[in-house]
């Protein structure tokens, strides 16, 4: 169990760190601990055992259903691309996943290219 705000937050700055994302700022949301990409949140600790995280809603809806244990939402959060996240139940490098790709999500594109499988002719 996480104590604070802070010590959450310590958590993410530590793994962000590591992901060695360009332009990510600290900053607050709702009055909570934030990561921003240009100047858009997109991961925010809601309480000390929450996280708020941006990602397309296709996204969001797969992984509720995968790990209802560690994804989650509230009835404010249906329908808009946020995902709750249970810090607790979540290891370092699925947190780490998951950050990389809110970041992907609300960074603009060109710090952050769209992910996508390359088609016959690219990969030769």
């Amino acid at each position: 169990m996480v104590d604070t705000l802070e010590d959450a937050f310590s958590r993410l700055i530590r793994l962000i760190g590591a992901l060695e994302l360009p332009e990510v700022d600290l900053g607050t949301s709702h009055g909570t601990p934030a990561l921003i990409v240009a100047g858009k949140t997109f991961a925010r600790v809601s309480d000390p055992e929450t996280l708020v995280l941006k990602c397309p809603i296709e996204q969001k809806e797969l992984l509720l259903e995968i790990d209802p244990d560690i994804y989650f939402q509230t009835d404010h959060h249906v329908g808009w691309p946020t995902l709750l996240i249970r810090l607790p139940a979540i290891s370092d490098e699925e947190l780490s996943l998951r950050l990389a790709d809110g970041w992907r999500f609300m960074a603009p594109d060109d710090l952050a290219p769209p992910s996508k499988v390359p088609s016959p002719d690219e990969s030769a």
